[in-house]
């Protein structure tokens, strides 16, 4: 596992706590690879019924992923300064800055990063 060592955990504007960071992190900086906690389909079907379903990532058609680390504690943003990539040789999920983060920051994803017509499960800012 790798992460930037100034990445932090606060609460967020967006709900809940999200990841953060004191120092700026250049555009195509990998922030963090998180290794991954594989679940079946059926595994899957059963996460939905508890609090872990917001936390997840779709793996590999319909199986599903809990990040280890920070990975599972990315917000959600419509223009995220980050994206995530699934590594299925390496079963870890890379966090990459699209852009530059200034210190104090928060780091966010899109959801729906390689679905973009997929239908997000909460209300989100207009």
């Amino acid at each position: 596992m790798l992460s930037l060592p100034h990445l932090f955990v606060a609460p967020s504007a967006l709900g809940g706590r999200g990841v953060f960071t004191a120092r700026a992190i250049e555009a195509g900086t990998i922030i963090e690879l998180a290794p991954v906690i594989l679940l079946s389909a059926e595994d899957r079907a059963l996460v939905h019924r508890t609090h872990l379903h917001d936390y997840y990532f779709q793996w590999d058609g319909e199986q599903a992923a809990i990040a280890l680390g920070l990975g599972s504690l990315y917000n959600h943003s419509g223009e995220p300064n980050a994206e995530f990539e699934l590594d299925y040789d390496f079963e870890q999920i890379r966090f990459v800055a699209l852009r530059t983060i200034a210190a104090g920051e928060e780091i966010t994803i899109d959801y729906r990063s390689g679905a973009p017509g997929m239908e997000l499960w909460f209300a989100t800012e207009a």
